[in-house]
């Protein structure tokens, strides 16, 4: 990869169709037998809290490879302020491109683009292997702790990047994810019926 060979630009409408097959295609059998994320991402562009400056395609020789997209939501302080934040995605790359540095490179440019808007931190659900290349920690390192979560269990899925220095200094609180990111699976079927039949499968590694 080099960074004349793609390009980032902001999602059009004329996009929606190859951006939910994409999402599709790479998270399928990934966490849970089929996915969710296409229906996801097709009802959070209706969503108030969808961020629209921050709905990003990524292109490779005019082939759609990658997407990410934006969400507002809050922290619930605990001396009763909402402080508010972002969350992202989904966010992905083309299984036959992955680990090649595209994502890294969409990542980076996301960040960058939402710092520029003001928006002070960004909180998600995702490994630390990758992410922590990107800026972000652990969000219990800024106090944060994921909503309805018990006390003893484990939070290194849940991770916090500040993008403005110091915007969560002294703050502790609860994260909220935003309602839309909770679909119904009866809705989610119906919907990927208008897609190529794929066979589900129960893999190894899958969490729900």
């Amino acid at each position: 990869m080099n960074n004349n060979d793609y390009t980032i630009r902001m999602e059009r409408k004329s996009d929606y169709s190859a951006v939910e097959n994409l999402v599709r295609e790479s998270f399928w059998n990934v966490y849970r037998p089929g996915c969710s994320e296409h229906y996801v991402i097709h009802v959070l562009r209706d969503d108030p809290a969808f961020v629209k400056e921050l709905d990003f395609v990524m292109k490779k020789d005019d082939v759609l490879i990658g997407q990410n997209m934006f969400m507002k939501t809050v922290i619930e302080a605990d001396d009763g302020r909402v402080i508010p934040v972002l969350t992202m995605g989904p966010i992905c790359i083309t299984p036959e491109l992955k680990r090649q540095g595209y994502g890294k490179a969409l990542l980076d440019y996301s960040l960058e683009k939402a710092a520029e808007l003001g928006h002070g931190a960004v909180l998600f659900e995702g490994n630390i292997e990758f992410y922590g290349k990107s800026g972000f920690d652990y969000a219990r390192r800024f106090g944060i702790r994921y909503h309805d979560l018990p006390d003893d269990a484990d939070d290194s899925f849940f991770l916090c990047r500040e993008l403005i220095p110091g915007y969560l200094e002294g703050i502790t609180g609860v994260y909220q994810t935003p309602q839309g990111y909770y679909v119904d699976d009866s809705d989610v079927e119906a919907f990927d019926k208008d897609f190529p039949p794929k066979e589900m499968r129960k893999l190894p590694g899958q969490i729900f």
